[in-house]
Order: C-alpha cells, then structure tokens, then sequence
C-alpha cells in the first residue's frame, strides 16, 4: 500500500516467538483439583435440572457434576461420555454460555452460572490422561457400517456402533481425521493437538478402520457403500463456501476464512503464516470471530469485523464478541461488501453499503464506507454441495439445499442416515453433530438388529 507504516501488506513474521506463544495459548486454562472441587459446591443439583434441557446431547450435568463434588473425576467422566462420547471437546468449544450455562439456575439467580463447560473439561480430561475405557465392544454383529467424515458426527455415530458390535469403517476426504474439531475451530481453543488425542481416544474402542484421503463423488459413490455395507452414515459437513457477492472478490488477499483457519491449526510454525496488517472480516458468526481473533494475534494492527446487520443478529454469542472486542477487534454493523478495491492484483481496500431493514427485510441504503485493507476474510457461512451425491441412483431427497433428515436421522434412501452439518436444520454445533450421530447409530443399530 501507499504509506509507509502498512507498504509490506501480507507478511510472516510479525511478532517475535515469545510473542506467539503467549497469542495462542489456552483460552481457558483448566481447574485444578480444589478448584473444580469449589465450582462444583455451588452447584444446587436441581432435580429438574434447566441446564440439562439446553445441552443438546442430555448431559446428566448434575450428577456428573455432584460426582467431582465427591472427588470422583472418572466417574464423572463416565456419565458425561455415556452420552457425548466427544465431551472433552465440547467443554472446550461448546457455546455453553447460551446453552446449559445460560439455563443455569445460578445465572438466573444471581448471573454468574456453575461454570460447567470447565467443570466438563475437568472431568473428561482426567478420564484421558488416565487413560480409562469405560465402553467395550458387544459381540461381532457380522454387520459393516460405511460412515462418510470423520468429523465430530462421524466419530459419535462410529463409536456407538462400535459399542453395539458392528464392523465400522470411516471415509474421510481430509488427511486427517477431525472434522472441524481438527480444522475450523480456533488455535487457542484446542491447543497441545487435543483433536487428534480425542479421536485417539474414540477410535480406542476397537472395530473402527479409517481410511484417509477417500472422498465421495471422486473415490466412490454412494451408491458403493450401499452395495458394499449394511447400512451407510452420511456426516460429511459443509464444503463449499459462499461468496461475498461483490465485485472484484477474485483478487488476491481476499480469502475464505475457514481455509485460512485449517491452513493455520496445521501449520508447524505460526511464525511462518502471512496476515495483512489491516484485516477485514465479512461475517457475524462464529468463524468470522475465530478469523479476526486469530489475525490479530498473529500480528495484524488494525482487524475490523463487518456484518449486514444488528449486534443482536449475530451468530456470534455474546461472550464470542466480548473476547474479540478484547483483543482489540473492531466489530462494526449494518455494512454489507460491495466492491472489492486492489491495484495490481492485490487488495487495498473494500468498499461497502450501509444496511436498514425496511418492512422486515434487509437493502442497501446507497450510502458507502470504504475501509483500508491488504486482506479480506469472507465468513458468511458454507453451503453443502449435494453433487458429490451423483452416481447414488435414486436421488437422496434435500430440504433447504441440504440432506432431508427424519427425527431419528433417515434419509430418503434406505439404507442411508445422516447427521451433522449437512443435514437440513443443522446449526452448526459440535455438540450437535455429536447428538446426531449418537442417535442415528442407535437408529442403525436398531435396524440392523432386525
């Protein structure tokens, strides 16, 4: 760019070893011993307890948590696995200050909930270290199950199936297994390789194969696994990624933030990563948050998050935009892209429209803002891309550009489940996509056991 101050645009290196360290380390260190004894006293065990109606996989939470209470953190971890078999990572990502955390009696009472995502870490990861299995495989059913993705949908459905005795093998496109646990959620969130020890973890159990680098729609169809296997399990996510809708978005610096954030939860070396030095985020989720977060604590100097409309529209939780506000994100409303601006091919700026809604909807009001930038992060969401569905014969039925699903996670093809993110009305949860393959597993099992 033209001054001086911002001329190396996109650039590596720009904060010292120390320095990345301290960026990236645990958002929320973990409890010791007395102090998730002393969270977990001012629990009130409520009989009909609110917070275990909000968690989306039914978490026994006060008993799990009345069981670290009694100093015991295996058995604990017992209960809160017997339903989310990938608990360690929800007490780490999960929403829960709009979920069990919100609903917590002490909130309402007094607004400071039981902090119970941390009191779960506490007790999952204790189970981990000491490496305790509580689950073993039942008798060889003789039946194969294919699951489509090893993200977090993929790996609940695998290890419950396992658990009932099926032969399991999962296909997953990446080189890694994971998911979004793996490849979308913030470095700070997960760090020490936590994913990869979780699915360690759930693949102990046994009779799960993983096969890596196989992708549907270019190594098989789905219409081989319903040949080859007993029953098949969809839980592939999203892959495609939408489009800002503005013009010149093709130039270079302008990047979807979701590979930027894979690109960054693998790299060996953060120091090694480019990032502009004035970043512009188009989105108001979750992944526009971990993407502006992340730059700036990469090295950016100015990160300015932009979305269509109002704070109270945001996906984003309220906790999510505090910690942005806190490292120093600019978080700005009712804008929308409409021109991206480069010279030589490279971003300098973005100019964008102010917003209204009018009778509900949401227009342009024909003002402008233009913002300075040599980086453009596009966060407004993915989308599934059901032609990797081709070669199936019967078509698969889609609601709202994704899988049809009935409650038990059936698809229209027999044969066929699915869960997770690309089925219709998923919300893009973890703790979600657990609860949806665990329950499509007891659905698979309950149709193979006839």
């Amino acid at each position: 760019m033209a001054d001086g101050l911002y001329a190396d645009g996109i650039a590596a290196g720009r904060l010292s070893g120390e320095e990345y360290e301290r960026n990236f380390s645990d958002l929320h260190p973990p409890l010791d011993r007395h102090e998730a004894a002393v969270e977990a006293d001012r629990c009130y065990f409520c009989f009909d307890a609110p917070c275990m109606t909000a968690c989306p996989t039914s978490i026994d939470i006060p008993m799990f948590i009345r069981q670290i209470a009694t100093d015991n953190p295996l058995g604990s971890a017992r209960t809160i696995f017997d339903q989310n078999i990938l608990g360690g990572m929800c007490a780490r990502v999960c929403p829960t200050e709009t979920l069990c955390e919100e609903a917590c009696v002490r909130e309402e009472a007094e607004g400071k909930p039981v902090q119970i995502g941390r009191l779960q870490r506490y007790a999952t990861d204790a189970a981990m270290a000491a490496g305790a299995q509580f689950y073993e495989r039942a008798a060889p059913t003789g039946k194969r199950v294919a699951i489509v993705g090893a993200g977090p949908a993929g790996l609940a459905c695998a290890h419950r199936l396992a658990m009932h005795g099926h032969d399991v093998t999962i296909f997953e496109a990446r080189p890694k297994p994971g998911g979004l646990n793996e490849f979308g959620i913030a470095a700070y969130k997960t760090p020490d390789g936590f994913a990869q020890a979780e699915v360690d973890y759930v693949m102990a159990i046994g009779g799960i194969t993983l096969e890596e680098g196989k992708a549907l729609g270019r190594d098989f169809s789905l219409g081989d696994l319903s040949r080859d296997f007993d029953a098949v399990f969809l839980g592939m996510g999203l892959a495609g990624v939408n489009a800002l809708g503005a013009d010149g978005e093709d130039v270079e610096g302008v990047e979807s933030a979701v590979d930027y954030i894979a690109h960054l939860r693998q790299a060996q070396d953060l120091a090694s990563l480019p990032v502009g030095r004035r970043v512009v985020v188009i989105g108001g989720g979750m992944t526009a948050i971990d993407a502006a977060v992340q730059a700036r604590l990469l090295g950016a100097e100015e990160v300015t998050i932009c979305y269509r409309r109002g704070q109270e529209h945001m996906n984003a939780s309220e906790f999510e935009q505090d910690l942005a506000a806190s490292k120093g994100v600019v978080i700005r409303h009712w804008l929308q892209p409409r021109r991206i601006l480069a010279e030589n091919g490279n971003v300098t700026g973005i100019e964008l429209e102010y917003t209204a809604l009018k009778d509900g909807k949401l227009s342009g009001t024909g003002e402008t803002l233009t913002l300075r930038a040599d980086q453009v992060f596009k966060a407004i969401g993915q989308s599934f891309e059901p032609g990797v569905l081709n070669g199936s014969g019967a078509s698969i039925a889609l609601e709202g550009h994704r899988i049809k699903v009935d409650e038990e996670g059936r698809t229209s093809l027999s044969k066929v489940w699915a869960g997770g993110d690309c089925i219709a009305g998923g919300d893009d949860l973890t703790v979600s996509a657990v609860a949806q393959g665990r329950d499509a597993a007891e659905s698979i099992h309950r149709a193979l056991a006839g």
